[in-house]
């Protein structure tokens, strides 16, 4: 059973989701690569946005394209043990460098899973989060989709043209 409060694209609330942006360029050639946050109960958005900052409600890269709304269901101590999560981490991230390959926005929401203990684990890290919003994720619509993957469409067409014509 997911979260009892609905996904509100236009208000950009998303209660109980992992929310991902596209990265200008990074994602562009890797499009598996983006920003990443979490949202409380109420569905704020927090997230790492660089160092010594965690944002609330305004991403780093503009407002989500995708998200996955997790099932509070197997949070053990419900809704305020996952707003305490958020907060928990969020408050943690606030001392952090931030750091592209080891400790980024990715991290940030696999610290506030683990003190959620989400779904009675305590061992995700920024790859595991990664493959979370990949694999089960949701484009927020039509106008999510052609932000996440235009770009890089158009990006490798225009490699292919390149290399077509010098061949």
């Amino acid at each position: 059973m997911a979260a009892s409060e609905s996904i509100d694209v236009q208000k950009n609330r998303y209660p109980f989701c992992i929310v991902w942006t596209p990265i200008p360029l990074i994602t562009w050639i890797f499009p598996f690569i983006g920003h990443m946050g979490i949202c409380t109960s109420a569905g704020v958005i927090r997230d790492f946005a660089g160092s010594y900052f965690v944002s609330e409600d305004q991403m780093g890269f503009g407002d989500p394209t995708k998200y996955l709304q997790l099932e509070i269901s197997r949070v053990p101590g419900g809704v305020s043990a996952w707003d305490r999560a958020v907060q928990e981490a969020s408050e943690e991230y606030k001392s952090h460098v931030h750091n592209l390959f080891c400790d980024n926005c990715h991290s940030h929401v696999a610290l506030a899973m683990n003190n959620m203990s989400y779904p009675g684990k305590r061992n995700w890290n920024m790859v595991a989060v990664c493959w979370q919003i990949l694999l089960r994720g949701k484009h927020v619509g039509c106008t999510g989709f052609l932000r996440t993957w235009l770009p890089s469409l158009f990006f490798y067409s225009v490699i292919a043209v390149i290399v077509v014509f010098l061949a």
